[in-house]
Order: structure tokens, then sequence, then C-alpha cells
């Protein structure tokens, strides 16, 4: 069963490129892993600084491997740096 994933990110407004440098080495890195069918990052229009990590993976396997990956791992320490607040993170299976 696929695994949706929607990881909330709250970034400093000093650090707003900073932030994006980061996403790209975790985004093209993630995309190339085995299940991972989505991965995309999107910016709230509405509110400077917010950004939504969305995700698809084919299985729940697929997804603990990437929590794993020294690309995350490397990201996760760097962004918290730079962060507002912690980060969240939603989970869940499509119902309909």
């Amino acid at each position: 069963m696929n695994v949706h994933v929607v990881a909330l990110f709250r970034i400093n407004e000093n650090y707003l490129m900073e932030a994006v440098e980061l996403f790209q080495p975790l985004v093209r890195e993630t995309r190339k892993e085995e299940g991972c069918l989505q991965y995309d990052l999107i910016e709230d229009k509405v509110t400077k600084g917010t950004f939504f990590m969305v995700e698809l993976w084919e299985t729940e396997e697929h997804l603990n491997r990437h929590n794993g990956q020294d690309h995350l791992l490397d990201f996760r320490r760097d962004v918290s740096k730079i962060l507002e607040s912690s980060t969240q993170v939603y989970k869940g299976s499509k119902i309909l």
C-alpha cells in the first residue's frame, strides 16, 4: 500500500535562500531512491518561509529506508539551524 507524507517546514525569513540550497540536493537524491513515486517541495503562497514536502512512497519499507539515507540525515542536521519551529510530519494512506 502506498504511503503519503506531508512535511511542514517553517524557515526563518532571513535564511530562505539558504533553505532552498539545502532542499535542492535532498530532492534530487531522494527522487532517485527506489520506491519514491513523488517528492516535491512546495512553497506556501501566503506565509513566507513556509514549505511543504509532498511525498508518495510505494511502501512503508521504502519510506523507512529513506529515513536512514545520508542525504536526509545531512539535511535534517543542517536545516535545524534555520527552522523557526519544529518540522511537522503527517503520514497517511489514501482513502478516496
